[in-house]
């Protein structure tokens, strides 16, 4: 494992070389995924493997780690495990993306490089879920705000029938 990725890489020129890359990316470096996370500290562990099959080059490989995330029921920190398998296919050009094979998204790269941290923090937050929950029933936070327990008190007394005074009336038979 390296103890430190490169930043940018050629992804193509790895995938004629038959290239890998094993190591850990700070959650720190990965910049669109901060509003995200409730934590930034640790990392996440990357295997990428780059071939090619054919004329297709490709990465294969494994995104591995534990974020924390902001629930979204009582705003506190969940760990989220991550274990996302990926299947990439090099691509150049839209006609290109559109021929790849059905297991494979597309990677396209204008340029000879690209980041490293932009491969791996996309394949984060398309895995990652729209609305992060606890598993459990967790509840929502008491703010010092006596309104919710008061509104909550006034939802479950029953409010008074507002025909009661017909009911009144027509036992009475003034009606």
């Amino acid at each position: 494992m390296l103890d430190r990725l490169p930043e940018y890489i050629d992804p193509l020129h790895l995938a004629d070389k038959r290239g890998a890359l094993k190591g850990r990316l700070p959650l720190s470096n990965l910049d669109r995924l901060a509003d995200i996370l409730a934590n930034d500290t640790g990392s996440v562990a990357i295997d990428f493997f780059f071939g090619r099959e054919g004329r297709l080059a490709k990465i294969e490989g494994r995104i591995e780690g534990v974020l924390e995330l902001n629930c979204q029921n009582c705003l506190q920190a969940v760990e989220w495990p991550v274990n996302s398998v990926i299947k990439l296919g090099i691509v150049t050009s839209l006609d290109q993306a559109n021929r790849l094979p059905e297991d494979y998204e597309p990677l396209l790269v204008d340029e000879g490089k690209v980041l490293l941290k932009n491969i791996v923090e996309d394949e984060l937050l398309l895995i990652l879920p729209t609305f992060p929950k606890h598993q459990y029933a967790c509840l929502v936070p008491n703010f010092g705000n006596n309104a919710l327990d008061s509104s909550v008190n006034a939802e479950q007394s029953f409010p008074e029938n507002p025909f009661s005074i017909l009911a009144k009336l027509k036992n009475t038979g003034d009606l």
